[in-house]
């Protein structure tokens, strides 16, 4: 295997940014609103305090298993080391998939968002698409380093707006800046702090389980991170306070200055200036407030996308490696040390759908949103890893603490949770469409999983592979990753 060979050029700070880009999207921007709308502030903050604590034990999970086997492609690469190659080949090429449309998608929707300045209107959104995609190869095609300042600085600017916010909306709510006193009376009116009773809390569960998606794209990275036992566990450690900082406290500020019935707050045409960030930025009486959002919302969009080439590329690049894509992907450039053939692959592919939604946006739409919800499928697998890995250990009497890096907490009670949760985010978004028996809406959900489970036993009937016996898994080439 040459997955020695890659770069080890990301440092810790390029790791914790990379996770903390993962955390942050354009959602918390624009649909913040909504959620408050649905179920109120208690509802909203719940929501997002329970998928922290689920993110958490995942993130927990990942990690172990990045600490130990800190490989590039890390989800594919666990799947087929500790359960089943068959499971390992699924879910590769389905993680390859999802985030080849998102990383489309999201240049597409930067191409649109840039236009909202009249002064870059001169290009057209397919023009602006393609300079967009340049740049982000460009910034992939030379070093690993390169990328991972990128995602720094790009991540940094989007912390630094939403701290900025909390700060300042946290000076509204009690009068210090602004003149009026808000206190917590938003907290009381009508039906909050809790809105739409169970079903209110539900609907934003499920908003809030797919809109961290994206955060475990930090596991990826250990294969070239340049001491992947410190800056891994470091990572993980931060989700959950990520989650509550980013998430939660700015769901807590807003609802503080805008009341859960504001009409304003459901933004139902997703406009940059009704977003929950530009009302309240507007009310301080920061000039051009929209225009700090929409520059904002930009850098996200460049950001995922970033992370999206440098993620599909190694998930390439690393079946290869495991002889489940071509051959000529595994390649690395022997100067910058880079999967190059992966990911001009990878780029070729995403130009390729990019500039067909330009044509016909609806249809890539469609397909991310039938797919979309199919991340699940690759928590849930890793998660199966790490519950492998660690009966293996056991079965091999193998010492724990010899052998793993870092050992993620309460284990099994956390795989148990995140098991759970996403049994509950796959059932409970068709919930609707099972009590009215809804078939169309069942097909669309129901389809994609109907299809993924098609890709596995089709290729374990043809390659003849087998769950791995808990004795026969391979436990002892963690050596050479060590530092």
């Amino acid at each position: 295997m040459e997955e020695k060979n890659l770069s080890r050029g990301l440092e810790s700070r390029h790791i914790s940014m990379i996770a903390i880009g993962g955390a942050i999207g354009t959602g918390l921007f624009i649909a913040t609103g909504g959620v408050i709308a649905q179920a109120g502030p208690g509802g909203a903050i719940l929501a997002y305090l329970m998928i922290g604590v689920m993110l958490y034990f995942l993130m927990s999970s990942i990690g172990e298993m990045a600490t130990f086997y800190p490989v590039s492609g890390s989800f594919s690469s666990y799947a087929t080391r500790f359960v089943d190659p068959s499971l390992g080949f699924t879910m590769g090429w389905l993680y390859w998939t999802i985030w080849s449309l998102v990383t489309s998608v999201d240049i597409i929707v930067a191409s649109n968002v840039i236009t909202y300045w009249d002064f870059f209107s001169f290009f057209s959104p397919l023009v602006w698409s393609l300079i967009f995609l340049s740049i982000i190869f460009l910034l992939n095609v030379f070093t690993v380093k390169i990328f991972g300042e990128a995602e720094f600085w790009l991540s940094l600017i989007k912390v630094a707006t939403i701290i900025i916010f909390i700060i300042l909306t946290f000076l509204m709510i009690f009068g210090i800046l602004g003149g009026e006193y808000y206190g917590f009376k938003n907290y009381t009116i009508g039906d909050a702090p809790f809105v739409g009773g169970l079903s209110g809390f539900v609907s934003v569960l499920l908003i809030a389980g797919f809109s961290v998606g994206g955060t475990e794209v930090v596991a990826v990275a250990a294969g070239e991170s340049d001491n992947p036992s410190q800056s891994m566990p470091k990572a993980i450690k931060q989700v959950f306070w990520r989650i509550l900082i980013f998430y939660v406290c700015s769901i807590a500020v807003i609802s503080g200055i805008i009341a859960y019935n504001d009409p304003t707050l459901l933004n139902e045409s997703g406009s940059i200036t009704q977003s929950p960030f530009t009302i309240v930025f507007d009310k301080i009486g920061i000039a051009f407030a929209a225009s700090v959002i929409n520059a904002v919302i930009l850098t996200s969009l460049l950001s995922a996308a970033n992370s999206g080439i440098f993620t599909t590329s190694r998930m390439l690049y690393s079946l290869s490696q495991q002889q489940q894509a071509p051959k000529f992907l595994g390649h690395i450039n022997h100067r910058t040390k880079l999967p190059f053939n992966a990911l001009l692959t990878t780029f070729v592919l995403i130009t390729a759908v990019t500039l067909y939604a330009n044509f016909k946006p609806e249809s890539v739409m469609g397909l991310l949103n039938i797919i979309g919800a199919l991340i699940t499928f690759v928590w849930g697998s890793s998660v199966w890893s790490q519950y492998r890995m660690r009966r293996a250990i056991k079965v091999q009497n193998k010492d724990i603490d010899s052998l793993l890096p870092y050992k993620a907490p309460l284990f099994p009670l956390g795989p148990i949770l995140v098991i759970v949760t996403i049994l509950f985010l796959i059932f409970g978004s068709s919930a609707g469409a099972i009590v009215h028996f809804d078939v169309p809406k069942l097909a669309q959900n129901f389809l994609p999983i109907l299809i993924l489970i098609a890709v596995y036993v089709i290729h374990k009937l043809v390659k003849k592979t087998r769950i791995i016996p808990l004795q026969d898994i391979d436990l002892t080439e963690y050596q050479r990753f060590k530092s």
